[in-house]
């Protein structure tokens, strides 16, 4: 699992991808983990962030969440808030917006990235966040929760996808997760 910055300067050192929108990633997450406050949230102009995209065994559901302030059905994920064990970020961002406590991570490594700029708000300017986003599998027959950060979470149909969620890089990671090569 990548667990600390040194082994996600690693991984971002190596990575390569055959998505042209994901490929210049690598050098701006270089770049933003050089800052010594870069996985704080008042970091600006952007900080990294921890997901968990989570399937069902079989790959065919993903549970989303629709996400309060950006009312946008999303992956579960958040802010590190000074940790730099982006895995556990993601575990523990999942868990709290989904309720779900028997979450298994699939891979060591992350299995999408993703920097997307966040909208100002009234006591917050606009700002980027620096997505590292890992594999999950979960049970659909576990109960989930929705917290108060969402308005919503459900188990879609990955074959729906596109119904909920229209952002290229949702739309990337069923893709990835459809890739057989």
């Amino acid at each position: 699992m990548i667990q600390t910055r040194a082994a996600l300067i690693r991984f971002f050192n190596e990575y390569k991808t055959v998505y042209e929108e994901e490929a210049p990633f690598s050098a701006d997450f270089l770049k933003l983990l050089a800052a010594p406050a870069c996985y704080e949230r008042t970091h600006l102009p952007g900080h990294i962030t921890g997901s968990a995209w989570i399937v069902t065994p079989a790959r065919d559901y993903v549970l989303l969440v629709h996400h309060a302030k950006l009312n946008r059905w999303l992956q579960p994920g958040g802010h590190a808030d000074g940790d730099e064990n982006v895995w556990r970020v993601a575990m523990r961002e999942a868990e709290e917006e989904t309720g779900l406590t028997n979450i298994k991570t699939v891979g060591a490594n992350p299995f999408d990235v993703d920097i997307h700029l966040i909208p100002e708000r009234k006591d917050f300017p606009a700002h980027y966040h620096y997505d590292v986003r890992f594999l999950m599998e979960a049970s659909r027959e576990e109960k989930v929760i929705v917290s108060e950060e969402s308005h919503d979470v459900k188990w879609i149909p990955l074959s729906e996808l596109e119904r909920y969620a229209t952002e290229q890089s949702v739309l990337r990671m069923k893709a990835k997760l459809l890739r057989t090569d």
